[in-house]
């Protein structure tokens, strides 16, 4: 039994279910559901399901999610080391499908901590297109950046800025947007008991008006005829049924469409939006008690093609000096590509353009969008960080070990998963193993986990010392 809830709330649901809240309260005393998504830019969902040593079943509206049981630890595991699959509650998993990313598209995951959502469009993505990433809070836009690099995500920007930041710097630039919104958290109740103590009525007025904010924006950032999908992990009508009636009310351009999946998820209700509107059938409730998964609210939405105009601000004109190549740069550039030719023959880059290579101080990256102007802006990670740059040297990065395929690099160091040397490795010591001289990635179970150095008789480690077992 988890600690008890807010009267407040507990009377709002009993007068909203009213028969149904009995088995609604109910599903509190069962246990959380937990579940896996498998990557697929890192290894197909058939092999994973081969060599995976956890009791697996579906959940039925995500194609590479999984449920697993009590008492398993994925998390504890080199896979998830490797990134071969992400943690995430089953009905988290709804929100991103829904928005349905396809290749070579220009997407945007407005409140994107911590990555969840991101890495599932990233998969979507296949490694082409551009992802933007933002998340508006500091600490979570780094473990934004670090799930995305476990992931090995090559086409990734991540921001840390407001959503009116953003819709000055790209108005009308995104073929679909999601937004997973700041909620007060009611349908995490069980799965996060602290989420009972942060609760209040006026915490759900203030995100709703949060909500009303983040959309706006959102709108004006999307092309015309393109896909917004809305979601919370909250039960209350202020922040789903009726911030969907009020963003339709101040945006006509917009219409709901009917939601992929559905026929797994309850309907919206219609009177709990005000005034009444029978398009709210079209958006997903998903009740703890009708199915194996935490609350959450679903809406997908369609710009209409003629919306040239309506609801997106002229990008502000800001003063720009003439920019100058940094300093080093292309010293930088030189000393990745005699890296690459050495330690990475099979591997490469979309485009060996100098203008896609960015350099902050002394770390390389490969951006996807070098068309895409983010000075001013907030940016954690502009897209795969290659490495570091020490003398004309490059020390690759673990994201750059992480987007890899064993098959694109020169030398390999591979083990099993229940092989000692790999838990030495991940602990951070050195191994003795004879192998051509070099940069080489490790691998487990031909999947890459990270760097060592052969030399002379002995692997180096490399594995990121804040990443390193106990």
């Amino acid at each position: 039994m988890i600690r008890p809830l807010p009267s407040a709330f507990t009377e709002r649901m009993q007068m909203l279910l009213k028969n149904e809240y009995d088995a609604f309260a109910a599903s509190y005393e069962q246990p959380v559901s937990h579940g896996l998504r498998v990557n697929p830019l890192k290894i197909a969902r058939e092999r994973f399901l081969e060599i995976t040593p956890f009791p697996l079943t579906p959940v039925p509206w995500c194609k590479n999610g999984f449920r697993y049981p009590e008492g398993a630890r994925p998390g504890k595991h080199p896979y998830h080391s490797a990134g071969l699959y992400y943690l995430q509650e089953p009905s988290a998993m709804s929100a991103a499908e829904c928005l349905e990313a396809q290749p070579g598209e220009t997407i945007l995951d407005l409140c994107a901590a911590p990555g969840g959502k991101s890495t599932q469009l990233a998969a979507a993505l296949q490694g082409q297109g551009l992802l933007v990433a933002n998340e508006i809070h500091p600490v979570r836009a780094r473990a934004l950046s670090e799930n995305l690099e476990r992931c090995g995500v090559r086409n990734a920007i991540v921001t840390n800025e407001t959503p009116e930041r953003l819709m000055e710097r790209f108005p009308q630039f995104f073929d679909r947007i999601l937004v997973d919104a700041p909620c007060s958290g009611e349908g995490m109740f069980r799965k996060l008991p602290e989420a009972i103590d942060e609760w209040s009525p006026e915490k759900v007025n203030e995100c709703h008006r949060m909500q009303i904010e983040i959309l706006d924006a959102a709108a004006a950032m999307l092309k015309p005829g393109g896909t917004l999908v809305y979601s919370t992990c909250t039960f209350a009508p202020l922040e789903n049924e009726q911030s969907m009636v009020d963003f339709l009310e101040r945006h006509p351009e917009f219409a709901l469409t009917v939601l992929p999946n559905r026929a797994h998820f309850s309907s919206g209700i219609p009177q709990w939006g005000t005034p009444e509107t029978p398009d709210l059938t079209q958006t997903a409730r998903l009740w703890p008690h009708l199915l194996d998964g935490e609350g959450h609210f679903l809406a997908r939405l369609q710009k209409s093609d003629e919306a040239k105009d309506i609801d997106s601000p002229k990008r502000k004109k800001e003063k720009r000096t003439a920019k100058s190549v940094p300093a080093g740069r292309k010293e930088a550039i030189a000393a990745w590509r005699s890296f690459a030719d050495d330690a990475l023959p099979r591997f490469s880059l979309p485009t060996d353009n100098d203008a896609a290579f960015v350099l902050f101080g002394e770390q390389l990256y490969f951006t996807p969008a070098p068309v895409v102007d983010v000075e001013g802006i907030k940016v954690l990670r502009v897209g795969l960080h290659l490495g570091t740059v020490k003398k004309n040297r490059l020390e690759p990065s673990h994201a750059l070990a992480l987007a890899l395929t064993a098959e694109e690099a020169a030398r390999t160091a591979s083990y099993s998963a229940d092989d000692p040397d790999l838990l030495r490795y991940l602990k951070g010591e050195a191994l003795s193993r004879e192998g051509a001289n070099g940069w080489t990635l490790v691998t487990v179970d031909g999947y890459s986990i990270g760097w060592g150095k052969q030399t002379d008789g002995q692997l180096k480690n490399h594995y990121p010392k804040g990443l390193r077992w106990l």
